[in-house]
């Protein structure tokens, strides 16, 4: 009897030790294909992204130690392009939707839509693997665990397009929040006699605090501007990589005021005043909006409150009293 229990508590525990020996070899084999850090590319992203040294610098005196995180992004920038190979875009077309939709949610190295695909297949494979060891103890080997664990590996090979959905939602917002403020500043800096790439460098640094995104993108504007590209070309590329109507708008007037010569200050002025009305009336629809969406809750969950509180006493009355004059 005992060796029997023994035998069915061993099969239950099968499926999760198999489990925990794959993922701690798959860990291994991936640690070591990652490798060591390259001194190289580290140099080649501080120069690609200008505040990677001062957060880096401003974290402690003696510089950032590379923690698990950065361990474990290494990892997947190496196993990425094998896992992403059935994933990849057939055209040229859905490469760039793939790079514009990661692009709009700050996601802008080479390695990102490969990266994002081979997380989408890894989550899929871990899907699988954790629903079907988890499921198979469960309900065994029936077509009920087989459902479950194709629901569940659809859900983790989903995961990767909701959080790149929400976070390019949340950088929109921000950015749209924080334009405004953004274009006085750099009103202030072009009336003050600074030219539109010192103003949007001063832009840069002075918001970094306060609204991390806008600066982020006008200091990618800035330094491709450095490097030589076309102003025409970075504040086109600057609208469409964002996503917002605003900044496409606002790329739209600075290129046409440098091609026939308006004042790039007047243009910002107006188009601040221009933003800051849209949002007032955006409040203001929220406003109205707020009477209609409150006649669910009212209807649903505090009208048979009061319904019950003002009726009831009154309808026991009528029960008790009512009823058995009736009856006799």
């Amino acid at each position: 009897m005992f060796a029997t229990s023994s035998l069915i508590d061993f099969e239950s525990l099968l499926p999760f030790a198999l489990f925990g020996l794959f993922a701690v070899g798959a860990w291994w084999v991936l640690s070591m294909i990652a490798g060591g850090s390259n001194r190289a590319t580290e140099r080649l992203e501080e120069i690609r992204d200008p505040y990677r040294r001062r957060n880096r610098d401003s974290d402690k005196p003696g510089g950032k130690v590379p923690g698990k995180s950065d361990a474990v992004a290494k990892v997947l920038e190496k196993a990425s392009p094998t896992l992403a190979k059935p994933l990849q875009p057939k055209s040229e077309l859905e490469a760039n939707r793939l790079k514009q939709r990661l692009s709009s949610a700050g996601f802008r190295g080479e390695s990102a839509p490969s990266i994002f695909l081979g997380l989408k297949i890894a989550l899929l494979l871990g899907g699988l693997l954790i629903g079907g060891s988890s499921l198979s103890v469960m309900y065994g080997f029936s077509q009920k665990a087989l459902v479950g664990t194709v629901l569940i590996a659809g859900g983790f090979f989903y995961l990767p397009e909701l959080a790149v959905t929400f976070i390019s939602h949340q950088r929109r917002q921000a950015i749209f929040l924080g334009l405004p403020d953004a274009l006085d500043l750099l009103v202030v800096c072009v009336e003050a006699g600074l030219g539109l790439d010192q103003a949007m460098r001063k832009v840069s640094e002075e918001m970094t605090n306060s609204t991390p995104v806008i600066a982020s993108e006008f200091a990618l504007a800035n330094f491709q501007l450095q490097m030589g590209r076309p102003r025409n070309e970075v504040l086109h590329e600057l609208g469409v990589r964002t996503g917002v109507d605003d900044v496409r708008a606002l790329t739209r007037i600075l290129i046409q005021a440098e091609k026939f010569g308006t004042s790039i200050a007047q243009a910002l002025r107006v188009q601040s005043d221009a933003m800051r009305t849209r949002r007032s009336q955006i409040a203001e629809e929220k406003a109205a909006k707020t009477a209609v969406k409150l006649i669910f809750p009212l209807v649903i969950f505090i009208f048979p409150g009061i319904f019950v509180v003002l009726v009831g006493p009154a309808a026991i009355t009528m029960v008790r009293q009512l009823f058995p004059s009736m009856s006799g």
